[in-house]
């Protein structure tokens, strides 16, 4: 992926210099080839699925309330506040991801492998193109489907949620069916090189196992709809038992490191969480929400300001405060509430003596795996289908795999700092299992217990799932414990929390705005209007 973080400077500079027939006569920069083959384009593209997403997430987090800022700038709370800052792109990179970076790249990457029978990087493509496209939706609900490539087409028509959930159990179906086929040419050494799938390295059975993720999770979006306990959380069931059998087979898209090109952007060195220098304010801030979970708050009442926990997570995940007054303790922000918390530590930690950037922590280090969908999540996502089902025995297996699950997603993934934490002992996990933050039975078992967990897989990561299960629920206090209600007075599009981000202001309300009129996209309220998948 090396130099693909440059690339839109790269295009802008070409295009001054040489004007446009320079610029598509160019065969140097891989994201921009003359000929579009398949191995050239994947790298650029797995780079795009973290750039995108890693960008929109730290808007998504203030409203998940994963992540907060520490300032009562306008720019910088109106998300906690589930607004949205106008004539801005905030939130809109997701929608770019799909259309511009992704875009004509996945689309000749797919349309050169099938025509050339690379059928690994078919299957890969179409499995790529489903994931965006199921991000893109749940994020803003209707979207461009079909028509988003039609050479000349300067307006584009939206299709509503069921439809783009249909077309993307279509693209499942299509990379399935490309993975179990062979390609006539050997592609599985350049697959598993620095340059080709960092991913899954070309491992196909992987691959279908990713797909199968994607299904599982689209079926447990509708949990309110009357088919639910009899049709679709049968789907999810089956497609998590076909995904991830453990978290060494999640999909995690990797970074050596070695250079500002090949790095993490959830780590320090990028500064996406850390914008504006060490001393930024806007993101990246612990929120009650989180630690009050990781501090007695899954089932009991959270221990304020804590110094340890009965949760060996909490030590790895969060930092501790390095303030006079709060030193060595655990502290966060209230959402909406800002810079009232002094000394809210941001995720990477404090910066070592001498040095002159952070060294990361837990899943925010420049060499740490960028994380699309993981083991863990799955596990919790298939416990609370069973549950809703009435099989709670089922459904308690599934709530214990998960926790565990996820302890190995901390000492597999979010060691990669330049200091990493201890790993989390056996003795630690065995005494977090049978303490009263963990269901003893499954009689005892709850949908908060099951969320509550769900909550702690995917913090700082899973910021779309995070925030379908959120909504799915409809902020309920009493699936999500320890989620902060936010006053009516402090929601400032009406009193009403938000439900989907708009789309990008640069391209959809500059050049767009007959299509966005008709779905309501041009009303001060539109983010909290609920998206189709929530609905009865």
């Amino acid at each position: 992926m090396k130099n693909l973080y440059k690339l839109f400077i790269a295009t802008a500079i070409l295009l001054i210099m040489g004007g446009c027939k320079k610029y598509l006569d160019i065969n140097t920069n891989p994201a921009v080839p003359q000929t579009s083959k398949a191995e050239l384009l994947l790298p650029p593209i797995l780079f795009q699925m973290t750039n995108g997403t890693s960008q929109d997430y730290r808007f998504i987090w203030k409203i998940t309330q994963n992540l907060i800022g520490a300032s009562t700038d306008d720019g910088s709370i109106s998300s906690e506040k589930h607004t949205f800052v106008r004539s801005s792109d905030n939130g809109g990179v997701i929608w770019r991801m799909t259309y511009v970076d992704l875009g004509l790249n996945l689309e000749n990457l797919i349309n050169d492998a099938v025509a050339n029978q690379k059928y690994e990087y078919a299957a890969i493509g179409y499995a790529i193109k489903a994931w965006a496209y199921q991000q893109t939706t749940d994020l803003y609900g209707p979207i461009i489907l079909d028509e988003a490539f039609t050479p000349g087409m300067l307006k584009f028509p939206y299709h509503d949620q069921p439809d783009v959930y249909a077309k993307v159990r279509f693209y499942c179906e299509q990379s399935i069916k490309y993975s179990n086929m062979k390609s006539p040419l050997d592609y599985s050494t350049q697959l598993a090189s620095i340059t080709g799938d960092g991913i899954y390295k070309g491992n196909m059975p992987k691959w279908r196992k990713f797909v199968y993720a994607i299904y599982a999770l689209q079926y447990s979006h509708l949990v309110n709809k009357p088919e639910f306990k009899t049709q679709y959380a049968d789907s999810v069931l089956k497609y998590t038992n076909l995904s991830f059998a453990d978290e060494s087979e999640s999909a995690t898209v990797y970074f050596s490191a070695a250079s500002t090109d090949d790095t993490n952007p959830f780590g320090p060195t990028l500064g996406y969480i850390n914008t504006s220098g060490t001393s930024a304010t806007y993101y990246g801030r612990i929120s009650t929400t989180i630690l009050n979970y990781l501090a007695g708050g899954v089932r009991g009442i959270p221990t304020t300001n804590p110094t340890s926990s009965i949760d060996p997570r909490i030590s790895r995940m969060l930092p501790a405060s390095t303030a006079t007054a709060t030193l060595g303790r655990y502290i966060a922000g209230v959402p909406t509430q800002g810079s009232s918390t002094s000394g809210l530590p941001i995720v990477f930690g404090s910066i070592p003596a001498g040095a002159t950037n952070y060294n990361g922590k837990y899943i925010y280090a420049d060499a740490a795996r960028y994380p699309i969908m993981t083991y863990s999540q799955l596990q919790f996502t298939k416990a609370e289908a069973l549950f809703l089902q009435g099989k709670t025995t089922d459904a308690y297996t599934a709530y214990r795999a998960g926790i565990l699950g996820h302890m190995v997603f901390c000492n597999t993934y979010g060691r990669a700092s330049k200091t990493p934490d201890p790993i989390i002992t056996d003795l630690e996990i065995n005494a977090y299992l049978a303490s009263s933050e963990v269901a003893q039975s499954a009689a005892t078992l709850t949908l908060a217990d099951i969320m509550g967990q769900k909550y702690i897989a995917q913090w700082g990561w899973a910021g779309l799932e995070q925030w379908s299960d959120i909504r799915k629920y409809h902020y309920s206090a009493t699936v999500f414990r320890q989620f902060y209600q936010i006053p009516t007075a402090d929601l400032l599009l009406g009193g009403k929390y938000a439900y989907r981000f708009r789309p990008r202001y640069n391209s959809e309300y500059v050049w767009n705005t007959e299509e966005l009129k008709k779905w309501g996209g041009l009303d001060v309220d539109y983010m909290t209007k609920e998206t189709w998948f929530s609905q009865p």
